[in-house]
């Protein structure tokens, strides 16, 4: 029983894509645990000698002209049916649609995929248009996560792939795409609006410390009506000792039945 054999029955039994340290603590608890001769034997495999069982089981699948493929994906290795067969294993789901992204989609699932992690303002700098309506249908569907904030003014979302868009495009990693190492050095165009504020910043931070400096002049203005009220108070003052003379006469002047304040002259004249 060779390695390749039995990394193919814990692949195949696998409910999910195994990881190659998974299948190395795999090999290594059984032959630990069991009594197997076999299995005792690939106890001691190191994960070196994991990745040649693998690499020899692949080019087996491949000779063999199987329908069905060994690949590495980015949850682990797992089996997958060829692209060729696809026409007949469709028909065994007819009622499941493959989900389609329309092409504003892909564009800025791509510039995404060689920039991340990238803001959406440089999104909008590159594409020329608003992508809010795009960015929120991406990340409905897994395929973008937020993968922190820019360290720059106002604190921009950052935004990165999900595992689930490496194993949707059967991708290991990002290095996998495309001319990756080509597009990623490209200059693409940067949104001026970070630029912007960091001047607005600039100019803010000079301006705030100068303004303790026109405090001291606040009291003056406040202390300067105070001044002019002077006159105001003394007229006041005058009217009210005034007043207070007329009250006196009017006291002295009403009858003796009235020891308060003269009742209205409209109280007067209702009993005449």
């Amino acid at each position: 029983m060779t390695l390749a054999q039995v990394l193919e029955a814990l692949i195949f039994a696998a409910p999910k894509p195994l990881s190659t340290a998974e299948l190395l603590a795999a090999v290594k608890a059984a032959g630990e645990s069991s009594e197997n001769e076999a299995a005792q034997a690939h106890s001691t495999v190191g994960e070196g000698r994991i990745l040649e069982g693998l690499a020899e089981l692949q080019s087996e699948l491949e000779q063999s002209a199987r329908a069905f493929r060994l690949m590495e994906q980015a949850t682990g290795w797992g089996f997958v049916t060829r692209g060729e067969f696809a026409p007949w294993v469709r028909k065994l789901y007819p009622d499941a649609k493959p989900a389609r992204l329309s092409g504003p989609a892909m564009e800025t699932l791509a510039i995404i995929a060689y920039r991340q992690p990238v803001t959406r303002a440089d999104i909008e700098a590159v594409r020329g248009v608003a992508v809010d309506g795009v960015m929120q249908v991406l990340l409905d569907r897994s395929l973008v996560r937020i993968a922190g904030r820019a360290d720059l003014p106002g604190r921009p979302l950052l935004y990165s792939t999900t595992g689930y868009f490496l194993e949707h495009f059967g991708l290991k990693n990002v290095q996998d795409l495309p001319n990756a190492a080509e597009l990623g050095r490209m200059n693409l165009p940067k949104a001026a609006v970070s630029e912007e504020k960091t001047a607005k910043q600039r100019e803010r931070d000079e301006i705030e410390p100068e303004l303790p400096l026109d405090m001291p002049a606040q009291p003056d203005k406040a202390e300067a009506p105070s001044q002019d009220s002077a006159p105001v108070s003394e007229e006041v003052s005058e009217k009210e000792e005034a007043s207070s003379g007329l009250a006196g006469e009017e006291q002295a002047s009403s009858p003796p039945d009235f020891a308060g304040e003269a009742p209205p002259a409209d109280d007067f004249s209702s009993h005449s």
